[in-house]
């Protein structure tokens, strides 16, 4: 029987040689010495690897630690450089910022991007080219490094620039000993709002882990970015209008209290202050509504900023200095102002403002609705008047001035004189007191006959209203009409007229039979007009009085007329079948077009008194008057003459055959009492011509 005997301690067999012995105990060592030296290998990169690791957190660390801790987004930017240079080793490294909207060589909608300036470099004279070329060029989209990374919005390597065709620089970075490069964005949302594009001197492959690190990098900057653009926004917001983007009051004043401060510094610097209101503009908003109201607004403060241009406005004198920038802003409302920087004299501005009047003559084409408006420009210059430099005064002065502008027919600018501060208070004080006025029954109606001619009985009555003030006795319609449409009061003072004419009308013919089939003709300011609600008005107050439709007559005016001529039309039918009488009031003055005439369900035309009056002297006027007649015979229309004053007019008048007339020569327009009388006095019977203007 056999016996096997054991292993030896190293694994040996009893029957194996001493070298087979060897040979097996040297694979074993080896295979152990494999084995310590992979251990020790996975322990070493473990340990590299958390040494990376340790010294990311650092960088991520302190690039955190400066956006809490820096004043600005560029220093933030230039600190990260720096850090990721030192971390990488590698020499430069630079910053490029989306190219500003004003960019004279930007694409129209193309992004770009140009340096902003910030660059590490470990030397200047040996990579002063490559800066150099790089200051000059435009990143368009998809362009260079930095284009590709703004389209594609992701970090780009290059591992060999001389071999990249789509590297416009590699001769300067070739120059300068640049090899290799990469790119990061800087990502706020989902734009690109920076590039950080860094180069190495050797050529170095892809490095996954410190693009990554780079990708981490680009998400802390972009919140900086998100941050300070947030920033920028609420200071934006607080300094500018919501609806233009204009400069605000604040901002204005602002800037206006710098021009003041440099003014008491250099005797020799002069600036202007226009105030700028756009003319009818509540007659628009009370028309068409607050949204069309919003789009005229936008469009007009387009105009006036495209046409602000200093250089194309104020050519310089010879060896005069640069101008300084003019400041175009919304007060609020319709009210714009325009702050002229460094001007020559009083007529630089008065070109500016003829510049900003003519940009709106143009009419606007809003929501299918062609509307055309004016300005009305105060101008103050500084140091004109003394004493009165501070900015409130300055504002105050060009308001007033452009009231005066206003009074005296609008569409044109006037210059601040002392007077006018005065005429200001008075007008604020006369709002104040018309407010008062409605409340404390200080309003009475004056009725003046409208006479048919050939028969000179009396046709009908236009109603106008007068001011009894306690204190400064009768105020003129003159003074106070305007104030009132200016402030709105126009539209509770024209419905407490149109009510107490059509009453006192249906009083009268209740009374006195020849007053049955006469007219009561009232006035609708533009406002009025335009109030959506104004066919209801009408009719309400017709129930209300149990006045006849057909002896009511309207009198608007050509401006509120052909303001918004398919809205005109769409009222002025609604007013026609309800019955009421309609009539354009001093015809002649506006600007009518004879298709809307035609289109329009008119009665009567009131030529304007100014014609009349010159028919006396002028062969002009007599013939504008005869053409206005043959022109509403045409029609089929009735046409009352306005001021008819002279016996030497009314004689021209009949010889013209105009039906109708009214003026001081028939009777001045008088109170109750007094047409009371007038009526009493009367056949019982209207004749058939008086009848006819009710018609």
């Amino acid at each position: 029987m056999s016996i096997e005997r054991a292993p030896g301690p190293f694994g040996e067999r009893p029957e194996e040689s001493a070298d087979a012995q060897v040979a097996r105990l040297t694979r074993r060592l080896e295979r152990e010495r494999r084995a310590r030296v992979e251990a020790e290998a996975v322990a070493e990169r473990g340990l590299r690897d958390l040494y990376e690791r340790q010294r990311e957190i650092v960088l991520l660390g302190a690039i955190s630690a400066e956006a809490n801790r820096a004043t600005s987004v560029e220093a933030v930017l230039r600190f990260a450089l720096e850090q990721l240079c030192a971390h990488t080793g590698w020499p430069v490294a630079h910053v490029l910022l989306p190219a500003p909207p004003d960019d004279a060589a930007a694409e129209p909608g193309v992004a770009a991007l140009v340096t902003s300036g910030i660059w590490h470099c470990r030397a200047a004279t040996p990579y002063a080219p490559f800066v150099e070329a790089t200051a000059r060029r435009r990143f368009a989209h998809g362009e260079g490094l930095p284009g590709r990374i703004l389209a594609s919005g992701t970090p780009l390597w290059i591992t060999e620039i001389a071999e990249d065709e789509r590297f416009p620089r590699w001769r300067e970075a070739a120059a300068a000993g640049l090899r290799a490069g990469f790119g990061l964005p800087v990502l706020v949302g989902e734009q690109v709002g920076a590039v950080l594009e860094f180069f190495s001197e050797a050529t170095v492959p892809p490095d996954g882990p410190l693009l990554e690190l780079a990708a981490h990098v680009g998400l802390q900057l972009g919140r900086v970015l998100e941050r300070k653009r947030a920033e920028e926004r609420l200071v934006h917001d607080a300094f500018h209008d919501a609806l233009t983007g204009l400069p605000n009051r604040a901002l204005f004043r602002e800037r206006l209290e710098l021009a003041v401060k440099r003014a008491r510094r250099h005797t020799d610097y002069r600036f202007a202050v226009l105030f700028l209101d756009l003319d009818r503009f509540k007659l628009v908003n009370d028309s068409l509504g607050h949204h069309v109201g919003d789009r005229l607004i936008e469009e007009a403060s387009r105009r006036l900023a495209r046409c602000l241009r200093h250089d194309a406005l104020l050519p310089l004198a010879a060896g005069t200095r640069s101008p300084g920038e003019d400041t175009l802003a919304r007060l609020g409302g319709d009210e714009f102002t325009v702050l002229l920087d460094d001007i020559r004299e009083d007529s630089d501005a008065f070109r500016v403002a003829e510049r900003l009047q003519a940009v709106l003559q143009e009419p606007f084409v809003l929501d299918g609705h062609e509307i055309v408006t004016s300005a009305s420009i105060g101008v103050v210059t500084n140091g004109r008047i003394d004493g009165a430099d501070s900015v409130d005064a300055l504002l105050r002065n060009a308001d007033a001035a452009m009231y005066r502008a206003k009074a005296n027919g609008r569409a044109r600018a006037e210059l601040f004189d002392t007077t006018m501060h005065a005429q200001a208070m008075a007008r604020l004080r006369l709002e104040s007191e018309l407010r008062r006025a409605l409340e404390r029954d200080e309003f009475r109606l004056v009725y003046q006959p409208i006479i048919a001619l050939a028969s000179g009985d009396v046709a009908g009555f236009e109603a106008l209203v007068r001011w009894q003030h306690p204190t400064r006795g009768l105020v003129s319609p003159m003074e106070f009409i305007p104030v009132a449409e200016e402030c709105g009061l126009i539209l509770p003072l024209g419905d407490w007229v149109l009510r107490t004419a059509c009453r006192q009308l249906r009083a009268w013919q209740a009374t006195f039979p020849a007053a049955a089939r006469m007219t009561m003709s009232v006035n609708i300011a533009p406002r009025q007009f335009a109030q959506p609600d104004l066919l209801e008005r009408v009719r309400r107050v017709l129930v209300e009085t149990d006045l006849e439709a057909s002896c009511l007559k309207l009198e608007i005016t050509e401006t509120a007329a052909m303001g918004n001529a398919a809205r005109t039309q769409e009222v002025l039918q609604a007013l026609h079948a309800l019955g009421v009488r309609l009539s354009i009031d001093d015809f002649g003055t506006g600007y009518s077009s004879l298709s809307y005439l035609r289109r329009f369900p008119l009665q009567t035309l009131k030529i304007d008194r100014s014609f009349i009056d010159g028919m006396d002297r002028e062969q002009e006027s007599r013939e504008i008057v005869r053409g206005i007649i043959v022109l509403a015979t045409t029609l089929g229309m009735d046409v009352v003459a306005e001021g008819a004053e002279t016996q030497e007019q009314v004689a021209h008048l009949r010889e013209l055959s105009c039906g109708f007339g009214q003026g001081y020569f028939f009777q001045r327009p008088a109170d109750e009492a007094t047409i009371t009388g007038l009526l009493a006095a009367m056949a019982p019977e209207v004749a058939p011509e008086a009848a006819g203007a009710a018609s």
